[in-house]
């Protein structure tokens, strides 16, 4: 009896032994992998926003400032949303009124040429008169002259006259060449003012011509037109007037594009300047395009008034990749890459 007593204690006994040898080996296996708890601890959501696509660069198409013909009107116009090259015209404005114009000042420029023509004719008459005066004043300056000499021997009446007869002749020569150097300076006043006004009216005629390509709007860059609304949400057609300096159209360059986003305020130290990231559209979601921060917001606002207690920050990413999929106005999702 004793011997069977012993011999369960001793079974008791190692039965305890083989339990702790299990327990110290399941508690060192744990405090040799505390990096697995650790990583479980500080594990992270990937961080993706959603976001819209939009060119880098967009070149506005305005109204040429024509004030001269007041305000234009479309007479064709490019489809919307069409891609266009550089040089492609897209919309054309009407000529009318600066074909007209320029029919009128071509008019009025003959007619001015043709009065400075006739002045020239008529001044160069007077001036011919006026030299005739002189030579026949001249004469009679001569003709006096000598008459006074020679009337030395005369009687003292006689001498007076001829003597006056000279003041007389010379004051009529005076006054002849006078005459005739006022006329030239009045003539070559008349002859500049009416050059001027040639002058303008063919300034005016030049600057009408080189309007006229104006009016053939052409798009500077390759792109996507996208003609601009009006009011009532209406796209610009044939028969609108345009003001001047308005924009008619934007042309989105496609080849280099970026991403509008918004990240909550609570994400913000997450994302930094220069982070790479992956973009993949809604469309295509399978094909990622990389992707870096190149600008981040300095202002926390609402994404939505209507929920203003929603805030975060403006980000914008640039594509590092151009591809013909991608085009403005796609939504995309944006998933930030942190470091490990």
């Amino acid at each position: 009896m004793n011997r069977r007593r012993l011999y369960n204690v001793k079974k008791i006994g190692l039965l305890g032994l083989l339990v702790a040898l299990i327990l110290c080996t399941q508690t060192a296996c744990q405090g040799n992998n505390p990096r697995e708890e650790g990583e479980e601890k500080t594990a992270k959501t990937p961080l993706v926003e959603t976001g819209e696509l939009v060119a880098v660069r967009s070149k506005a198409l305005l109204t040429p400032d024509l004030r001269r013909w007041g305000n234009l009107r479309v007479t064709w116009v490019e489809e919307h949303g069409k891609e266009v090259l550089a040089g492609d015209s897209v919309i054309q404005l009407d000529p009318a009124d600066i074909t007209k114009y320029i029919l009128e000042r071509e008019t009025q420029l003959e007619s001015a040429q043709a009065s400075l023509d006739k002045m020239l004719i008529n001044q160069a008459n007077r001036d011919s008169e006026t030299e005739s005066t002189i030579r026949s004043d001249e004469a009679t300056y001569e003709l006096r002259k000598l008459e006074l000499e020679s009337s030395r021997f005369e009687s003292e009446r006689t001498r007076k006259i001829k003597g006056l007869e000279f003041e007389q002749a010379t004051i009529a020569l005076r006054i002849s060449r006078l005459r005739l150097e006022i006329n030239k300076i009045v003539n070559e006043n008349d002859i500049k003012i009416q050059k001027i006004k040639v002058e303008q009216i063919k300034k005016d005629i030049e600057m009408a011509w080189e309007a006229v390509p104006m009016l053939t709007v052409r798009t500077p860059v390759d792109g996507i037109l996208q003609l601009e609304r009006r009011r009532g949400g209406q796209l610009i057609k044939v028969g609108d007037e345009v003001w001047r300096g308005n924009r008619m159209a934007m042309v989105p360059e496609l080849k280099h594009m970026k991403v509008r986003t918004f990240v909550n305020e609570n994400d913000f130290l997450r994302v930094y300047k220069g982070q790479k990231a992956i973009v993949r559209l809604d469309a295509l979601p399978e094909v990622p395009f990389e992707a870096e921060v190149s600008s981040m917001g300095l202002f926390c606002h609402p994404r939505d008034y209507n929920n203003p207690r929603q805030k975060g920050f403006d980000v914008e990413l640039k594509l590092l990749v151009s591809d013909e999929r991608l085009k403005t106005g796609m939504t995309v999702s944006c998933e930030f890459l942190e470091d490990e």
